[in-house]
């Protein structure tokens, strides 16, 4: 019960490296709240775990419903603890002639100004209990992904955010760190796989892409997200990679034939 009565928020949480958050703090005894925009997924979550995990409809691209989440935390259990900020969307694959300005600017608004929002609003009770905020980045904000421009200028932007955000909150003890998934095998990485021309390819391809031969877990992703809130606490301005040793040696880089 390494979290045992502290309080997590966690976005996105109904799905994914959010689930897993969610397992693995309320596991550790922790009281967890997670959003997300539809009730479906959610509500099954709450109700599986049985008081453990209170759950709350939040679009985090509406700065309102950001802030009556963690308005609605704070009041019911009197205290926020960490809040880990994992919801985002990866865009379909393509170059920057085929993205349009307004496919940027909702990309930022949901990978970047809800982190924003979601920490200008927490850090007032943040900062009353020494907590943290785990930012969710990806192995691709600092290394690059083809078609997939504005995706990764957000998560850039989530790891430069974080750093310069920990500086600042040093000063009232609030660590602030981010996590880099690599690949994490996740239900939109089953429906990438789905809408392959050849999914036993795809799949293959993305386990192929760590050198441990495999994707990462959802659980994976909520224990280094635990470690860092509950045990790695001389840790701020940290980006922690979860990525299998995908980034490390040589591969074929060229993008010509």
């Amino acid at each position: 019960m390494r979290y045992l009565n502290k309080v997590a928020i966690v976005t996105g949480g109904s799905r994914g490296i959010g689930e897993g958050c969610v397992r693995e703090f309320a596991k550790a005894g922790a009281k967890v709240v997670f959003c997300a925009p539809r009730e479906g997924d959610g509500a099954k979550l709450e109700s599986e775990l049985k008081g453990a995990a209170t759950f709350i409809r939040c679009d985090v691209t509406k700065p309102d419903e950001i802030r009556n989440l963690i308005d609605q935390t704070a009041a019911r259990f009197g205290r926020i603890d960490c809040l880990i900020n994992n919801a985002g969307w990866h865009p379909p694959y393509k170059t920057i002639d085929e993205f349009t300005l307004e496919d940027f600017q909702k990309i930022l608004d949901l990978n970047v100004m809800s982190v924003f929002a979601a920490s200008k609003f927490a850090l007032p009770h943040l900062r009353k209990t020494k907590g943290n905020i785990i930012n969710i980045a990806s192995l691709v904000g600092s290394m690059g992904q083809p078609g997939a421009t504005t995706y990764v200028a957000t998560k850039g932007a989530v790891l430069a955010l974080t750093k310069a955000l920990a500086i600042d909150e040093a000063a009232h003890d609030v660590r602030v760190n981010s996590v880099s998934p690599g690949n994490i095998f996740t239900p939109m990485w089953q429906e990438g796989i789905d809408a392959s021309p050849d999914p036993k390819k795809c799949r293959d391809d993305g386990d192929a892409a760590q050198l441990m031969g495999r994707m990462g877990t959802i659980e994976e992703a909520g224990k280094l997200c635990l470690f860092i809130a509950a045990d790695a606490t001389f840790t701020t301005g940290v980006d922690h990679l979860l990525s299998g040793g995908a980034e490390l040696s040589y591969g074929r880089k060229s993008r010509k034939p």
